[in-house]
């Protein structure tokens, strides 16, 4: 007769004990990669006041650190210099002692963005990714591994996400992993032989407000913060949810910089959109602890957008907003944009084409991070205009070998006078400047290139990477 409530006892005791052990986020399993010679955020749960010891195999030093009244805990632990060899991290406290097994020290990026980013390499059902299968076929490779943020969109900040295991670059897990971001892994890895770890944290369709935090968004009066207990109708485009679901469970984790892909569900708000990139910016940075650390971003790529919208001219043409991601790079530091005016597609949102994006945004990191040379990282970019009797002569910058049509016609300028009227224009390439003209234009002041919804790029550098489309004026419309 006294089993029953023994085993009652038992039953009521479990719980607690559950809280008692360590715990870890979901975020730190084996096989993951940690950012290389850094102090790197170690963090979880266990019984209030407990003592934890965190102890690398990589050194014989142990760290320590005392659960609060709340039960967690958090410390830094010291990483060495990258290197092939896999080591353990273990977790001790109250209960079982936790070991991650294989886990190698490099370099680590988080991912983050829509669709665009989101993209599988296999691609979305009825939309492909050009080359995907062959890049899977080939994709395997234990020094390049791969972690997915867990879909989630809610209104208070969580501590922990979904679980999620990080996995080893080989074809089933390549398959359904960021194409842009795997992209980007591989050539690092490639050029830089050590390991790389993939942080990516993307849910399709996203506005810009949804990875950031409430309080970051409260200077922009137009943007409805939740409540706790409001419902999220538009998952992915409510202001705050996907940082709290996604983004703020792994803050803090140690990285050397992010990529990101977003600007598409923004494309008819560039003036807000300048705004709220340069906050959020910030904000990451703020959170993360670790300074300006690099950022650098895909410029949308050209679409008709009056597909999916009846909207259609003035501040609703996506070249606005492809020109506000253009000048961002000289306004936040730190910051670079990959461009993309030549993958577009007039009828698809999802270019079929992801390997130029992740390899233009590796370019970026190479040159600018890890300060490699030899090779062409930046688009030339529009730097100031001449005006000369009836022509306009146009002067770029990061062009050092000049520019090319790679034998095309140069398409896509026009030009305008005071009346703010525009004309189809003639342009030629003169080394590292442009020199455009028009008949109907007698008195030019303002030129514009590959300024519509969906365009075609012409001009390039003549290590191929196309010039982002540009105006030179700042007229409304």
């Amino acid at each position: 007769m006294t089993i029953k409530p023994l085993y009652l006892s038992l039953f009521l005791l479990i719980p607690t004990l559950i809280r008692a052990q360590v715990r870890l986020p979901s975020l730190f399993t084996d096989n993951m990669v940690m950012q290389q010679q850094a102090d790197c955020a170690v963090w979880g749960w266990a019984k209030a006041g407990s003592t934890i010891t965190v102890a690398p195999s990589w050194a014989k030093q142990k760290y320590t650190a005392k659960a609060d009244a709340a039960g967690k805990w958090k410390l830094k632990v010291s990483t060495p210099a990258a290197s092939y060899t896999p080591y353990t991290l273990s977790v001790s406290g109250d209960g079982p002692a936790i070991q991650l097994k294989n886990v190698l020290i490099g370099e680590v990026w988080l991912c983050c963005g829509q669709s665009n980013m989101e993209m599988p390499l296999k691609g979305f059902k009825g939309q492909p990714v050009l080359g995907s299968n062959e890049a899977i076929l080939h994709s395997k490779n234990d020094q390049l591994r791969l972690y997915t943020v867990p879909r989630s969109s809610v209104t208070e900040p969580q501590e922990n996400s979904k679980a999620s295991p990080w996995r080893l670059a080989e074809p089933e897990a390549v398959s359904n992993f960021s194409a842009t971001a795997y992209y980007f892994g591989r050539l690092l890895q490639e050029q830089l032989h050590v390991p790389v770890g993939l942080l990516h944290c993307s849910y399709s369709g996203s506005f810009i407000e949804a990875w950031m935090d409430a309080e970051n968004l409260r200077q922009f009066a137009g943007v409805k913060i939740p409540a706790k207990g409001d419902t999220i109708k538009l998952v992915s485009r409510t202001a705050t949810t996907l940082y709290n679901g996604m983004l703020h469970p792994i803050e803090g984790y140690g990285i050397k910089g992010a990529i990101w892909y977003q600007g598409e569900s923004n494309y008819d708000r560039p003036d807000e959109y300048a705004q709220l990139f340069t906050a959020m910016v910030k904000q990451w940075r703020t959170q993360w602890g670790m300074g300006d650390f690099p950022f650098y971003y895909a410029q949308i790529a050209p679409f008709d957008y009056t597909r999916t919208s009846k909207n259609k001219g003035g501040k609703y043409n996506s070249a606005f907003i492809r020109d506000t991601q253009r000048k961002l790079q000289d306004q936040v530091p730190n910051t670079a944009m990959a461009v993309l005016l030549d993958i577009g597609e007039e009828t698809s949102i999802h270019p079929m084409r992801k390997e130029p994006g992740g390899t233009r945004l590796a370019l970026l990191a190479l040159a600018q991070t890890y300060g490699r040379k030899g090779f062409g990282a930046l688009s030339p970019t529009y730097e100031a205009m001449t005006l000369k009797d009836k022509t306009i002569q146009l002067r770029f910058k990061n062009s050092p070998n000049g520019m090319t049509t790679f034998g095309q016609e140069l398409t896509g300028f026009e030009i305008a006078g005071a009346d703010q009227k525009w004309y189809p224009a003639k342009a030629s390439i003169n080394g590292s400047s442009i020199t455009v003209s028009a008949d109907a234009v007698a008195a030019p002041v303002a030129v514009r290139y590959a300024f519509q919804d969906f365009t075609r790029a012409t001009l390039f550098s003549n290590e191929g990477l196309p010039v982002s489309s540009f105006r030179t004026d700042d007229w409304a419309q």
